[in-house]
Order: structure tokens, then sequence, then C-alpha cells
């Protein structure tokens, strides 16, 4: 018997075979299937897809084999990675001065005919192969051989669908947890910002009135201007808060909300700062939902609808539908409307198309961003219906 020689790049080829995490997983049908078509395509009772590590040849799918790995230094794969381009062919082992005394040939499995397509990754380097088996000698047909090599090859393309799922899934796992840190450093940021910022606007509030008489206009002028800014700043902040509170919001649980008491409780939000008339269109007496979310989705959208309305009083329907797998919803003013060219604008954050609303505040751009990122974590979507002077609708669904 010849022991087979180690692979040129071993330690490369070592850490490529690791980076797919299949040794010693579960068996898999995909894999099973293949060696079954394999058997059947070659008339022979074994079929193998086998992984050459630095030890042993492991058995990702072992048709008609008990065995789920045998030592390196008798495995055939272990020679027939050594010509990755090539089938590696035995017609009978009994009389090839590499296997005859080999104990696989000797003893069980008894491999008198072995035929082994190297499975080549990516980087170019064999892996191990998917192999037959018979117990007595054997000869392959063009087409047979053929047909084999197309069966690894879709054993490799399973095995690469395999590690990309995996990637991506360890991707969206590190994107998330980046995204909880954000937003966890945005809240902190916030919450401190929010004490010394108040702070500062109560001690200019003192400063005023108790040595405002002593200060000349243009002191009086900065102090507005300080004061203004520390308004705008706080507007920020807490915007800032709300948009890193939304992972708390969703881990909610989903309740029954009564939609009058839900149209009344905005009613009352808004009802001292304009001249609005808030109305509900809907069939429906309740939904199942979160509540908390859904309030901060129409609060925000409402709230966007009163700022910028341009008329005398701002009229807002709020319209609540549903189907079979999700709750649809409008909130509908007759305000200005927006151009076409900037709607796709309204959800960015920090993106303010208007520099002053109709109380005469800049808005932050962190309201709208909000909507849509609680939309979109509730798996449903949104979007916007305007043209410029006729009012603008804000469409958005949300799933059952």
């Amino acid at each position: 018997m010849i022991e087979p020689e180690l692979p040129k790049n071993e330690k490369e080829r070592l850490q490529d075979l690791l980076s797919y995490s299949v040794l010693d997983t579960l068996s898999e049908a995909d894999y099973d299937n293949i060696t079954t078509i394999a058997s059947e395509i070659c008339d022979t009772p074994i079929s193998l897809v086998s992984l050459v590590d630095d030890k042993r040849q492991w058995f990702m799918s072992n048709h008609g084999l008990a065995a789920k790995e045998t030592p390196k230094e008798y495995a055939f794969c272990a020679h027939a990675i050594n010509s990755p381009d090539n089938v590696l062919i035995v017609q009978d082992s009994r009389k090839d001065e590499r296997f005859h005394d080999n104990p696989l040939v000797t003893g069980d499995p008894r491999v008198i005919f072995y035929a082994g397509v190297p499975l080549v990754s990516k980087n170019g380097f064999p892996l191990g192969t998917l192999c037959v088996i018979d117990h007595k000698p054997k000869l392959l047909s063009q087409v047979q051989i053929k047909s084999l090599s197309a069966l690894a090859n879709q054993v490799m393309n399973l095995l690469e669908l395999r590690k990309s799922e995996r990637l991506l899934e360890q991707a969206l796992l590190n994107l998330e947890e980046k995204n909880d840190e954000l937003e966890r450093f945005a809240y902190i940021a916030a919450h401190d910002l929010k004490s010394p910022l108040n702070n500062i606007t109560s001690l200019i509030n003192l400063f005023i009135n108790n040595y405002g008489d002593s200060v000349h206009q243009k002191g009086h002028e900065i102090l507005e201007h300080i004061k203004h800014s520390s308004r705008k700043l706080k507007k920020f902040i807490d915007g800032l808060l709300q948009y890193s509170k939304n992972a708390i919001i969703l881990k909610e649980e989903k309740t029954f909300i009564d939609l009058e008491t839900l149209k009344d409780d905005i009613i009352g939000l808004f009802s001292f700062d304009t001249e609005a008339v808030i109305t509900l269109n809907s069939k429906l007496e309740h939904i199942h939902a979160n509540r908390t979310a859904i309030e901060q989705i129409l609060i925000n959208v409402v709230s966007n609808a009163i700022k910028y309305n341009d008329k005398d009083c701002a009229i807002i329907e709020i319209g609540v539908s549903e189907d079979k797998s999700f709750y649809d919803f409008y909130v509908q003013d007759n305000g200005p409307g927006i151009p076409k060219d900037k709607q796709d604008k309204m959800f960015e954050i920090f993106s303010v198309l208007n520099e002053k609303d109709q109380f005469g505040e800049s808005g932050n751009g962190i309201g709208l961003a909000t909507v849509k990122k609680l939309v979109l974590a509730l798996k449903g979507s949104i979007e916007i219906k305007s043209q410029q002077g006729d009012g603008l609708t804000f469409i958005f669904r949300i799933e059952k």
C-alpha cells in the first residue's frame, strides 16, 4: 500500500475546507439525493461525498455505507485530491500497488472499484470527492463519467451556496449588532446631553428675569439667540431619543386598540397647537397591533400635516382598513402638498425640506425617518401621494 502524498499548499487547503463549516454536521437531503443519483447512474452500491481533512476522510453523505469516516492514510479520496483536474478511476484495486493491501480493500467495505471526482473550491483547493464504489471490478462509460462530474459540480455549488448563506447571516448579525450599538450610543449621548441643555435654558431664563434690565439691546439679542438655539437643540435631542427607542418599542406585545380612543388621544395631543379637524374613516372598531408603535407613527405623521399646513384650518383624515395579512392606513391632509422631485427625500434622516413650519420653527428631519423605520420593522411599507398645492397623503401598511 502507498499512502497518499500531502497536496500542495496543504495548510491553505485545510483552512479553505474549514471555512465551509460542514465537518461533523448532520446529513442533509440535498447531498444524500446526489449520492443516490450517482449510484443509480454508475450502477454501484456505494456513493460518497467525502471531505478530506488532516487526519481522515469524513463522509458528508454516505449512500450504501454505514461508516462516517476512515483514516486518511487508507483513503482513496486522499489520492484523488492530488490531481484536482482529473477523475481518479481504479478498475481493480487488487491489481494496483497503491491499494492492493489496503484494509479497505482486503476487508470491509471491499473497495475493488473506485471512481472519484475532486470537489474543487472557488479558491482552487480540492476539498474531497464525489465518488462511487463497487465490490467488483468495473468500467464506466464516458457518459457515466461526465454525469458523475456534473453531479460533483452540483455538490460544490451547494457547498458554495451554503457558505455564502452562512457568511450573509453573519454579516447581517454583525450589522444588527452595530446598529444596536449605534442606537444605544445615540440614546445615551442624547440622554446625557439633555440634562446640561435644560440647565443652560434655565440659567438663561434666570439671567433674563434677574438681570435683563441691565443688559443692553445687543445682549438681549444674543440671549434670545441662545434660547432659540437651545430649543432647537432640545428638539433635535428629543428626536434622537425617540429614534433610538424604536428597538424598545418594537419589543412590546400586540394589544387590541380601539380606533376611536386612538383618534381621541391624538386629537388631545394637538388640540392646543392650531385649528385642526381630525377625523377617522374606518369600518373597523379595533385592530390588534403594537399600540406604542402605531401611536408614534400616527403622531409623527399628523404632526407633520399640522405643522406644514398652509390653511386657516388643517383638515386631516385618518383611514384604517384591513385585508387577510395587513392593516392599511392613510393620513390625508389639505396642506400645500409636495413636489414629486422632493418626495423620495422625505423619509431620509436629517433631511429637511422646509426651512420653517407655520410656527416659525425649523425641523430636524428625524420624525418621518422614525416613521419609516417603525413601519419597515413592522414588516410593512410606506409611500406618499401628493401634488404641489393639492394636499398630501401618507399611505402605510403593517403586517398583522
